[in-house]
């Protein structure tokens, strides 16, 4: 079986957790044998893992030709041709483009980003899909997240196959209900157009059903899962160098994420407890806001703000962390405390995160409640019983929560779209 998969980021090179669950997945899948899976980005560093996906670059898939030397053309495409035949060719493919800003090779250019111009990018990116979908040999298209649901719908328009979509989240959890009508139109018009949805979480799925009026069997839940840890992680030896307790936000800041209710749960610590440390890893537009506040509070010589952390970087944090907490306002599915559970780091998270479905062995709080977050805290630092149970228990659980498993459901998915 062949997919199309759309995507918008792919590591090494993330910005959030789209990138991590669209690598896992693509790697789940591959595992589970019998798949072949063409993964398209904006823009490739070059660097990325490509053992068990084709990655294409839309910014290196030429759209229109200006001036380009024939051999070129020649060793390209591996035929010859004349300029005339050339010239019918691209028409035939690629349509009348020669509008678009391109580069020398007829490419459109990307940044690999989420720039100001997003939506310009987001629609270039679909007509780049366009191209990809006419040359490319699949069964089934695929779309992550609401960016890349316009180049799936004109792969689908163009080929007639099969569309699924993946909602990572819905601007419903990034804007705290003050959505975006522009952003709630692409997403409804994906929805719309697919075949099958799938969500990360039930959480999602019902934001689905009820937010964009979708018909329930439309949808399936398969929650996310976690990469097994490299040698060079589990090895890893981080020392704190002091004896205190360190407690660790690690994620955007942005209001989604509710960083102000961790600050104020810490400074409440910090009332019962003096040897300990909060740490908020990551970046966003709350960050300076969230600076101010520790101030406000009088914890600012108890709190650390590193900037975005990434790859080798998020488990060093972790690995030096006695605590994670994820006090996320609506988080469709999470997956940093399952990545902290793994490295043995006992997580609070709320309960209006798509990862509390599947997750036992986290202690679990409303994302406003303070003093239950507080609480939680101080306990886990000063009752070493608790702080080993979660240790143990936490990590074997997150150990059997597997991208393969959450990989054999979406191709069962796709084999009912494709009655196989």
């Amino acid at each position: 079986m062949k997919a199309l998969m759309f995507g918008w980021e792919f590591p090494p090179h993330i910005l959030g957790g789209l990138g991590t669950a669209s690598y896992g997945l693509t790697k789940g899948m591959a595992q589970c044998g019998d798949m072949e899976i063409t993964f398209v980005i904006p823009k490739p560093f070059g660097d990325e893992e490509k053992g068990f996906a084709h990655i294409i670059g839309a910014s290196n898939t030429p759209v229109v030709y200006k001036d380009v030397d024939w051999d070129y053309v020649q060793q390209r495409y591996g035929y010859c041709m004349t300029p005339q035949e050339y010239y019918d060719l691209r028409s035939h493919i690629y349509g009348d483009f020669s509008y678009l800003k391109t580069n020398d090779m007829g490419c459109i250019e990307f940044s690999g980003k989420y720039p100001d111009n997003l939506l310009e990018e987001i629609n270039n990116y679909s007509i780049v899909a366009g191209v990809i979908a006419r040359k490319e040999n699949f069964d089934i298209i695929h779309s992550h997240d609401w960016l890349t649901y316009p180049a799936g719908i004109h792969a689908k328009q163009i080929t007639g196959k099969p569309f699924v979509i993946h909602v990572h989240a819905t601007d419903f959890d990034r804007s705290r209900g003050n959505v975006n009508p522009q952003v709630f139109a692409i997403e409804k018009d994906g929805m719309s157009h697919a075949d099958h949805i799938i969500t990360v979480s039930n959480l999602t799925r019902k934001t689905v059903i009820d937010k964009y009026g979708i018909d329930p069997s439309k949808v399936t839940t398969v929650h996310n899962a976690v990469e097994p840890m490299s040698p060079e992680i589990q090895n890893m030896i981080v020392k704190k160098g002091t004896d205190e307790k360190v407690i660790t936000f690690l994620g955007r800041i942005t209001m989604q994420k509710g960083p102000e209710y961790f600050v104020e749960a810490a400074a409440k610590v910090l009332q019962k407890a003096k040897n300990v440390r909060f740490v908020m890893a990551g970046s966003g537009d709350m960050m300076n806001e969230m600076i101010r506040l520790a101030a406000r509070r009088n914890i600012a010589d108890r709190f650390h703000f590193t900037g975005f952390l990434k790859g080798k970087q998020v488990y060093e944090m972790l690995k030096a962390s006695d605590v994670y907490v994820m006090p996320s306002v609506s988080e469709p599915f999470g997956i940093s405390p399952l990545e902290a559970m793994q490295v043995g780091v006992p997580s609070i998270i709320s309960k209006q995160s798509g990862c509390a479905e599947i997750l036992d062995n986290a202690i679990k709080v409303d994302y406003w409640d303070i003093d239950a977050l507080a609480d939680a805290m101080y306990s886990i630092i000063t009752y070493p019983s608790l702080y080993n149970f979660m240790k143990v228990e936490g990590k074997a659980e997150v150990d059997e929560i597997k991208w393969e498993y959450a990989g054999k459901k979406v191709i069962d998915i796709y084999k009912k779209l494709l009655h196989y």
